[in-house]
């Protein structure tokens, strides 16, 4: 164990019992309950923060730093470009470059778009061109994922490397990672890097993540669970095929499941309206036995297939049981019809049947074989061609926006392993413009909060303990919104209207919070080793409205079934138009009342109608949370890389 990583430990350790000694005394003695609607909100946002610090403290407590794998690369490689409506020319420059990758493989354009031009220019340069053939015709797109699940089938390389439209891979790349690979066959994904050649120092949107891409990537991949991040990356076929393969079959039986529950409900119905007729009763209740008996040899592992075909026998011998008692209550009632008495009444001069015998047919209990006719039709239904689908076998999970997430949780938890090579091997363009960004942002978030609400990694089966964390602590990230709602609120409260969350500014506080406080920005810093963190912090605080918005329509999208708009991010420089000062009007407002709210605070210091300790503290807030934001209205200002260096230089 090297020396860095056991002081990683250390303060690790440090800073979540410093956490727990704080937070527990916030809860236990410190709150304000006059001021519970503004006391409870921030002692739950600090938690929140606690148990943020635990999960970043357990993802550093394994990380790892690769030198590089020990095998030679060996293996078949199918390069994929995935594109939807990129320029031809940055598809084709990345093309090119692809082509040129040292190790032997084949280049493909993977055009979702299915664009003539891009068809030629790939064709003109000898590379594969994939398209969506007509099965996906009015059928889920699937986005990426499903571009992707479509060329795996016209495909055949036991490798598969995965750029982005815009990511110039290095000539080395395969052989600096296919190693990995050789070195043990339980590997499945191999992470790189993403790395942004229009971005400087500066980075006003925040697009380099040198933090993600570096320490936390290598702590996650300490865990065996540094994941799929949707480019430069080389994945393994079999692992993925065998995904897709379970994945089917997990599909199938559980529709299966559904539908034989469906079925069972249906003749419990029927077999209660049929309780005057007890042959029909117990028909009824004789076949939905076989339906239960059915649906627990599907569970037990019994082939479907087999399964459904006895129980079709078994309901069409139902069917024609049920057919001939309903020939029989047919003849019964042409008989009883045959003998009704029929007279004349002498005042209204005309036939009349005898009422009583009229009443006894039409209230006679109506044969249930619509009932299983309709089980039977459940059952037609059982396709295992996946009908609904433009294939059946999906490898590339589908249950999100953002496919690769998704996918290295499912590879993890059929026990495969992943690998996070922390070495430049390709390099992109980032979005140069804020509302871009933030488009960007809300999809990366979006998606991963689906996974959290269709497939949680804390219940998960296949996951290990670690593993479980670590996909979760990304997950939790993104309920930072509702935190920084609670952080930018209080200390406003308390400069404008003197609402105080706690009991006092007491000396505990200060003892409690400060070691806190510094501890965790101390973690932070030896993590970090040089890498700029304050990008990352100033963002994490001001896009709490993309993140507080890729919570609640993520939750509409799975419990409500809305759907969400797929956008792909621009590569291709600014958007045109004027400020999006719509995108961003909530941040806007929240610094607008900071500074009334340091503003009011002086004001009333120097009036003595406020606490002077309580004011600085609260101040000091103030400052950081404008620091913090400041940086939206930098993106907002930001012309881009070329108008920024061109700046730069005519700079005295």
């Amino acid at each position: 164990m090297s020396r860095r990583l056991i002081l990683i430990r250390v303060v690790a350790v440090l800073a979540v019992l410093t956490g727990i000694n704080y937070v527990t005394w916030r809860w236990m003695d410190s709150l304000n309950w006059e001021a519970w609607w503004i006391a409870v909100p921030l002692v739950i946002a600090e938690t929140y923060s606690l148990v943020d610090t635990f999960l970043f403290a357990i993802t550093m407590w394994r990380a790892k730093e690769r030198e590089g794998p020990e095998s030679a690369p060996a293996g078949t490689v199918d390069v994929f470009i995935t594109t939807y409506n990129e320029p031809v020319e940055m598809v084709m420059a990345t093309a090119r470059a692809a082509k040129l990758i040292a190790y032997p493989h084949e280049t493909y354009v993977l055009d979702d778009g299915n664009r003539p031009e891009m068809a030629a220019a790939a064709r003109a340069e000898g590379l594969g061109y994939i398209t969506r053939s007509e099965d996906w015709t009015d059928k889920p797109r699937h986005a990426k994922a499903g571009n992707l699940n479509n060329a795996l089938f016209e495909t055949d390389g036991e490798f598969l490397l995965i750029l982005d439209a815009d990511q110039i891979p290095d000539p080395l790349i395969l052989h600096r990672t296919l190693g990995y690979f050789g070195d043990d066959e339980q590997v499945a994904l191999v992470q790189t890097p993403q790395w942004f050649i229009n971005v400087d120092e500066a980075d006003p949107l925040g697009s380099q993540a040198p933090l993600f891409y570096g320490p936390i990537q290598q702590g996650k991949d300490g865990w065996n669970a540094a994941f799929f991040c949707g480019s430069n990356a080389v994945l393994r076929r079999d692992a993925l095929m065998q995904l897709g393969i379970v994945g089917y079959v997990r599909n199938l039986q559980d529709s299966t499941e559904r539908t034989l529950r469906a079925a069972e409900k249906l003749l419990a119905r029927e077999a209660r309206r049929s309780q005057s007729v007890p042959e029909l009763q117990t028909e009824l209740k004789d076949l939905r036995i076989e339906v239960a008996q059915a649906r627990a040899a599907i569970t037990s592992g019994e082939p479907i297939a087999d399964v459904t075909y006895q129980l079709h026998a078994t309901i069409n011998a139902s069917s024609s049981r049920l057919v001939k008692h309903d020939m029989d209550m047919m003849a019964e009632d042409l008989a009883a019809i045959n003998a009704l008495p029929v007279q004349r009444d002498a005042e209204l001069g005309a036939l009349v049947i005898d009422q009583v015998g009229l009443d006894a047919l039409t209230t006679r209990e109506l044969s249930p074989l619509a009932a299983v006719k309709s089980v039977g039709a459940l059952v037609d239904a059982l396709r295992v061609d996946r009908p609904d689908e433009a294939q059946p076998i999906q490898p590339l999970a589908t249950i999100s926006v953002t496919e690769d997430m998704a996918t290295a949780m499912q590879l993890h938890s059929m026990g495969w392993r992943s690998v996070y090579h922390h070495e430049i091997l390709a390099r992109g363009l980032a979005p140069e413009d804020l509302q871009t960004m933030l488009k960007q942002r809300l999809r990366w978030a979006q998606g991963t909060m689906q996974v959290l609400l269709r497939d949680n990694p804390l219940a998960k089966r296949g996951l290990s303990a670690g593993q479980r964390l670590m996909y979760f602590g990304t997950m939790w990230s993104y309920l930072a919104g509702f935190a920084a709602i609670v952080y930018l609120s209080a200390p406003v409260i308390y400069l404008m209207f003197g609402v105080m969350p706690v009991n006092a500014w007491s000396g505990d506080f200060f003892a409690r919070f400060l070691p806190y406080f510094l501890i965790n920005q101390l973690m932070f810093l030896i993590v970090a080793r040089g890498i700029r963190t304050w990008r990352g912090q100033q963002y994490s605080l001001a896009l709490f409205p993309v993140w507080i918005r890729a919570c609640t329509s993520s939750f509409a999208n799975v419990v409500f079934k809305k759907p969400l708009s797929f956008v792909v991010t621009r590569k291709d420089g600014r958007q045109d138009g004027a400020l999006p000062l719509r995108e961003v009007w909530p941040q806007l407002t929240a610094i607008v009342l900071l500074i009334l709210a340091l503003i009011t605070g002086i004001i009333r210091v120097l009036l003595g109608t406020a606490d002077g300790t309580g004011t600085l503290v609260n101040t000091v807030w103030v400052v950081y949370s404008l620091a913090a934001l400041s940086i939206v209205i930098q993106a907002l200002r930001y012309k881009g890389p070329a108008a920024h260096a061109e700046e730069a230089e005519g700079a005295p």
